[in-house]
């Protein structure tokens, strides 16, 4: 080997054991930097953090037409055939939705027939009284005349014999008693057309009340917006969204609403186990999934008394509503939101991680320093990341964030930490 290779071969050993120590050094520190954690001191937040959705706190429901119960008609289920998209922005008046109109439609032919069959017979049975109350009087004033000659005939035989003044006296009282018949007749006649008439009028009323009112209801099919705003749909008691194809529930007769987005609410379930930590009035820290670069601020607005199971779960929950401070126009109902109840903050105190908390057998808790010690510690309240050390340590100090392989041979110290 040349003196020239020999110097090439010494330099780029060196060089590899320089890298090697480097990259030695640099892993020593890192994992170093990963094994330790420096005791911390400052405010310490005790919170719950929980998922929701968004709502709003105020909205107008766009509802289909009541078909009201007792109608002679038969109402069938309603069901929606057309829907414009959710989140289309639309003013009063505005088209929203058609609903199925076919049973009605055949409903409302029915009802048509049966209005001209009452009209005609209700102008037939008019026509027929006409003819036969103009009969009656006919009847009756021929027979006024029969009276008036009668009594011609009485008042001329007065110089006649008895006898022949007897008949025309009682031809006269015939003929009167016969008129008096007529009018009795016709009087009974007339009350009898006159009521008939009139409950045929109550039953053409009925039915031309009918079609109006199908008329009215299928008009209302077509249902516009009652406010301006945007179209959200809405979820039935299964929780699916109402849409094109749905059936209206007759009782809440909900076809998509208009919410309100100037107050907007996070809805969110609270475990049994925390709920009694939760108050009216907590602030809330709110972000958005959709979102994520965009933080938000609120106040817990109601928590339920009742608990409730969720489907899928076993645990009880609380229902609770956050109100979202001021307004943002890029947020919009149903989008999932990330909340944070603050239910206290401890000012000025040391905390760790909870990784780094152990306990031995008679339950102390203890940590394992970098200066080979198992600090016995006092501790205090804890949130889902940190938990405050109220006795045993100092801020700055390193800390194990694992246990380490050589635990053993650890000193044990007291919560003195000096």
């Amino acid at each position: 080997m040349t003196r020239k290779n020999l110097i090439i071969s010494l330099i780029v050993v060196v060089g590899t054991l320089t890298g090697l120590f480097v990259f030695n050094k640099l892993t020593t520190r890192k994992d170093e930097k990963s094994l330790f954690v420096r005791v911390s001191k400052g405010d310490f937040e005790i919170s719950i953090s929980t998922a929701g959705e968004l709502l709003a706190e105020n909205s107008v429901d766009i509802l289909a037409p009541e078909v009201a119960r007792g109608r002679d008609f038969h109402a069938a289920e309603l069901k929606i055939t057309d829907l414009v998209p959710e989140g289309t922005l639309v003013n009063e008046g505005d088209y929203i939705a058609t609903l199925d109109r076919t049973q009605f439609d055949n409903t409302l032919k029915d009802e048509r027939d049966r209005l001209l069959t009452f009209t005609t017979n209700f102008e037939t049975q008019k026509l027929d009284t006409a003819v036969l109350l103009t009969g009656l009087r006919d009847g009756i004033k021929n027979q006024e005349h029969t009276v008036t000659e009668a009594e011609l005939t009485l008042a001329n035989s007065k110089y006649e014999p008895p006898t022949t003044i007897r008949q025309a006296e009682i031809n006269v009282d015939k003929q009167r008693r016969t008129l008096e018949q007529l009018k009795r007749s016709y009087a009974l006649r007339r009350a009898q057309s006159v009521k008939n008439l009139a409950n045929t009028k109550v039953n053409l009323d009925r039915v031309q009340r009918r079609v109006t009112d199908l008329e009215n209801l299928l008009t209302a099919f077509v249902i516009k917006s009652p406010t301006s705003g945007m179209v959200m749909y809405k979820k039935d008691h299964h929780g699916t969204k109402i849409k094109t194809g749905s059936n209206v529930n007759p009782f809440e007769r909900v076809v998509a609403t208009v919410p309100d987005l100037s107050s907007l609410m996070s809805r969110i379930y609270i475990s049994e186990v925390d709920i009694s930590k939760v108050r009216k009035g907590q602030e809330v820290v709110i972000n958005i999934d959709a979102f994520p670069d965009r933080k938000y601020t609120g106040k817990v607005a109601s928590v339920a008394n009742i608990g409730e199971k969720l489907p899928n779960t076993d645990t009880k929950v609380f229902e609770v509503f956050v109100r979202l401070d001021g307004t943002d126009p890029v947020l919009r109902p149903s989008m999932t939101t990330a909340n944070k109840i603050v239910i206290k903050t401890l000012k000025d105190v040391v905390f760790v991680p909870n990784e780094c908390i152990y306990a031995g057998t008679d339950g102390n808790p203890y940590v394992f320093t970098r200066r080979k010690k198992r600090q016995l510690i006092v501790t205090g309240e804890a949130n889902d990341k940190s938990i405050v050390v109220n006795k045993g340590l100092k801020p700055g100090e390193m800390v194990y964030l694992m246990k380490p392989e050589d635990a053993d041979k650890f000193r044990v110290v007291g919560t003195d930490p000096s």
